[in-house]
């Protein structure tokens, strides 16, 4: 696990430049440092040593020295490969998963990809052809930004160190801040600095001759036709489990301890009890809760878990300096990011670092065996779509007046969804339900300026993935969306973000790619048996967890977002939306955002997601662009 850092082109930079964009990455590998310069490519790394401590440095070069490489990341099938490598008369120096990687891509060129498993975002430097390879994993676990203009490439993990580049600029990129404002988050090919790209999840990207190629790899399995004969349940729930294991076993591979993300949840928990039956000896657990506020406090189950399988438990409690941590996600991320989750699991990643430097998380086991509320508020809204217009009106008219709550299932903010979009196709109503602001809303919200730079479908990539849906399944093409968007573009980009932070490694079982395409031969229906979420991985580890974990309902690791704008970050609020304030920046109507302030302290309604959208915004612009860089709308 590493960061890395580099580019290609004549007149791209020296040493210097090479290293103000490793120092800054230094978070990401504080036990060593790596360079490689040959006239017009630079090569860099920062590296936490997980695997093969001593003999695994980078950059790493081949034998004549025609090809470095540099990789951030872990190649969990790396035994198995070396095996197949040596067998075709490759030699190796070391026992590193970094040498296997190079001498594959000496192997099979590109095509190395295929043979993968693992988490990894890596450049390839051959000085014979003068080309520059650069890919990045399946799922989209390890990040990889790219700024190319005049047959000149430079490259990092995090923007960052990009901007540590003297030819990378700061512009805003509008489009990315419309996606941002929509869901929380940028685009999978965008960043919210004009110029500055990610390679996409399941890509490569080839730099030859100073054009850029981008290429796609990988993509969710479509669907089946037709719905073949499904397995026998009790075969069903054998695989399930012994697939999910599978994926836990080959994520044990490192030559320090793990521990685990324990949030007392189901997927958290099966990681324990897989590790409980590989065997692993002494195994840590790490927990974070939210004091005296019970409705997101999972301490309890994570107890119980913790208990059963004699882990060595910790736990951490968080509220007082929310404002402070909300401040250090903006940083570490170097985008607006507006997910609050990723408070907790910065607090619980800097607790997990003081005593391991890998942990495992239960990321992506909501997406992969279906554990969100709105997966069945789909099968329910397809019913109910059905149903007779007179029928329709009375309930939803009820809904739209029901009040919100602060706690962690605000029942009132999901019924008007779900009556809202009831008169809207799948797969449009379903991606509504996860949209901070509607395009309607954002038409209100924006200010002229800022509107006439809006107007792009950021919606496109979840149609794309709704379209592979198996069987016409609407259930099934919500996973698809989440899966191809939700997952790498915010989950998995703040589990990155957050873990290395602090200098540990995250690894997620449940984003195995394997594992994802198994879950998705599995027909809906199988993995959510009547209205229960999660159906079939509960089943499948019911002998082994505690009956409280297995039968309680879905929580989410959240903090008290509402709560807390309301007191803990009230101030932060004021300070940041202050209407002058808003009124300067120019991007939204100050009466809009005092309308969603005011009514969210007065209780009338929550728009803790919304508020907070626009707080981080705020927070981001005053740590990334004042001062540092000239922006007006025209």
């Amino acid at each position: 696990m590493c960061g890395i850092a580099g580019w290609v082109g004549a007149g791209g930079g020296n040493r210097e430049v090479l290293d103000a964009m490793l120092k800054i990455l230094e978070h990401r590998g504080p036990d060593d440092t790596g360079r490689y310069l040959d006239g017009e490519a630079a090569l860099g790394m920062t590296r936490l040593s997980i695997i093969d401590l001593v003999t695994g440095q980078q950059p790493m070069r081949s034998e004549d020295g025609a090809v470095t490489l540099v990789f951030n990341g872990e190649i969990y099938n790396f035994r198995d490969l070396r095996g197949e490598l040596q067998a075709r008369g490759r030699r190796f120096a070391t026992r590193s998963d970094t040498e296997v990687l190079l001498r594959a891509w000496e192997a099979y060129g590109p095509a190395c990809v295929d043979r993968l498993r693992g988490m990894f975002a890596f450049a390839v430097w051959d000085a014979r052809r003068r080309r520059l390879f650069l890919a990045r994993d399946r799922v989209g676990k390890k990040p990889l930004y790219y700024w190319h203009r005049d047959g000149v490439l430079v490259f990092a993990s995090e923007p960052k160190a990009l901007l540590r580049h003297p030819a990378v600029g700061r512009a805003l990129d509008l489009t990315a801040l419309e996606h941002y404002a929509a869901f929380g988050y940028t685009p999978a090919a965008r960043s919210i600095f004009d110029g500055i790209a990610k390679l996409p999840p399941g890509h490569t990207a080839t730099l030859a001759g100073g054009v850029l190629s981008v290429a796609r790899y990988w993509t969710l399995p479509a669907g089946a036709a037709t719905a073949a004969r499904p397995a026998p349940r009790e075969e069903l729930l054998g695989r399930v489990r012994a697939e999910v294991r599978d994926a836990v076993r080959a994520r044990l591979e490192a030559d320090v301890p793990l521990g685990v993300f324990l949030s007392g949840g189901v997927d958290s928990s099966v990681i324990v009890a897989c590790m409980r039956e590989l065997n692993v000896g002494r195994l840590a657990t790490f927990s974070v809760g939210f004091g005296a506020d019970l409705s997101h406090d999972e301490r309890p189950y994570a107890r119980a878990v913790a208990q059963r399988f004699e882990t060595e438990h910790h736990e951490e409690v968080l509220e007082p300096k929310a404002a402070d941590l909300a401040a250090a996600v903006v940083r570490y991320v170097d985008e607006p990011f507006a997910d609050s989750s990723a408070i907790p699991t910065l607090v619980v990643a800097e607790a997990t670092a003081r005593h391991l430097k890998v942990a495992l998380s239960g990321i992506g086991g909501d997406e992969t065996f279906g554990g969100y509320p709105r997966y069945l508020g789909v099968r329910l809204s397809e019913a109910w779509a059905r149903a007779p217009r007179v029928l329709r009106a009375g309930p939803e008219a009820l809904a739209r007046w029901l009040p919100d709550s602060a706690g962690s299932r605000n029942l009132g903010d999901w019924a008007r969804r779900f009556a809202d979009g009831a008169g809207r196709p799948m797969p449009e109503r379903y991606i509504g339900w996860t949209r901070f602001f509607d395009a309607q809303a954002l038409d209100a919200l924006a200010t002229p300026a800022l509107a006439r730079h809006f107007g792009s479908d950021v919606e496109a990539p979840h149609r794309a993935a709704w379209a592979g849906r198996r069987d016409g399944d609407a259930v099934d093409g919500a996973w698809r969306i989440d899966l191809a968007t939700y997952l790498p573009d915010d989950l998995l980009t703040m589990a990155d973000r957050m873990s290395m932070a602090r200098s540990l490694e995250l690894r997620a079982p449940f984003c195995d790619h394997r594992l994802i395409e198994f879950s998705l031969s599995i027909p809906a229906a199988a993995k959510l048996e009547g209205f229960r979420l999660k159906a079939l991985l509960k089943a499948a580890f019911a002998d082994v967890l505690p009956p409280t974990v297995v039968n309680r309902r879905k929580q989410g690791f959240m903090i008290p977002l509402s709560r807390w704008l309301r007191t803990t970050l009230r101030d932060l609020v004021d300070d940041t939306l202050a209407p002058e304030r808003v009124r300067a920046r120019g991007l939204w109507r100050p009466e809009v955002v005092a309308r969603l302030v005011r009514e969210h302290l007065a209780g009338a309604r929550t728009h803790g997601d919304r508020i907070w959208t626009l707080v981080i915004l705020e927070l981001w612009m005053r740590e990334y662009l004042d001062g540092r860089a000239a922006w007006r709308l025209t």
